[in-house]
């Protein structure tokens, strides 16, 4: 299953030649993630009343063409891995059929009370694998 994000490129978004910056990237895939779980049914204001939140990992990232002020893009979030404590994702930022940035994103379940890493909860595992 395939999570698709529309995001469109404004001014804030770019550098003084109208491309993107290279960080604003994160900005976009973390949004695309936060939208795809929470259309998954996941509630993090809820886990994280219950003492566990998300926390991104790793990212490996590949800058593969530029973004320009007023593009409309879409991410394309989707699962590599799921095991009893970390989710691993690839996120993909295309603007028609271009690719131009492609993650590799691992995020694990964090005690909030401990700060060390947890199982994701049942529920969670369940929702991911659909």
């Amino acid at each position: 299953m395939i999570h698709t994000f529309p995001v469109r490129v404004y001014y804030e978004d770019t550098d003084m030649g109208g491309i993107v910056y290279h960080a604003n990237y994160l900005r976009f895939i973390e949004r695309a993630r936060s939208d795809w779980v929470r259309g998954l049914g996941n509630d993090q204001n809820a886990m994280r009343e219950a003492g566990v939140i998300w926390v991104v990992q790793r990212i490996e990232a590949d800058y593969l063409a530029p973004a320009k002020y007023d593009d409309e893009l879409v991410i394309e979030t989707g699962v590599i891995k799921l095991t009893p404590a970390r989710l691993i994702m690839d996120q993909l930022v295309k603007r028609g059929e271009t690719e131009l940035f492609r993650a590799k994103v691992s995020a694990v379940c964090m005690s909030a009370e401990t700060g060390r890493p947890t199982r994701l909860p049942a529920e969670i595992r369940a929702l991911l694998k659909q």
